[in-house]
C-alpha cells in the first residue's frame, strides 16, 4: 500500500518520536551514588588503622618483655638501660607471640 507523501513522512516522523522516547535519557543514564564509596573508605581507613594499632601494640609489648626479663642491661652500669638494645631486642620468637599475649593479657600479672 502507497502512501501519499505527507502520510509517510507524518508515519515516519511517529515512528521516530517512538524510538526516541524509548532511548535512555543520557542525563541520568550514569548516575553515581557515593554511599558505597564512603562505606569502602571507612573500612579501608579502620583497616589500616587496625593494623596500625596492631604493630604499635607489638613493639610496646616487645619492649615490655624485655624489661621484665631484663634483657636490655647496660653491660657497664648495671641498673642503667641500653636504649639501642630497646629498640632492636627480640624478646619472643615471632611478633604473633606478642600480640596474642598483649590481646589475652589486658592487665599487668602480679
Amino acid at each position: 500500500m502507497k502512501f501519499p507523501r505527507n502520510d509517510r513522512e507524518e508515519a515516519e516522523q511517529q515512528v521516530m518520536k517512538i524510538y526516541k522516547e524509548s532511548s535512555p535519557a543520557l542525563e541520568t543514564l550514569f548516575e553515581w551514588s557515593y554511599v558505597n564509596h564512603v562505606a569502602w573508605s571507612l573500612v579501608i581507613v579502620f583497616l589500616g588503622l587496625i593494623l596500625w594499632m596492631s604493630v604499635a601494640l607489638v613493639n610496646a609489648e616487645n619492649q615490655r618483655n624485655a624489661l621484665i626479663t631484663k634483657q636490655c642491661r647496660d653491660p657497664v652500669f648495671k641498673t642503667e638501660l641500653d636504649k639501642k638494645c630497646l629498640r632492636s631486642v627480640q624478646s619472643r620468637d615471632h611478633w604473633w607471640e606478642h600480640l596474642t599475649y598483649a590481646m589475652s593479657h589486658l592487665s599487668p600479672e602480679k
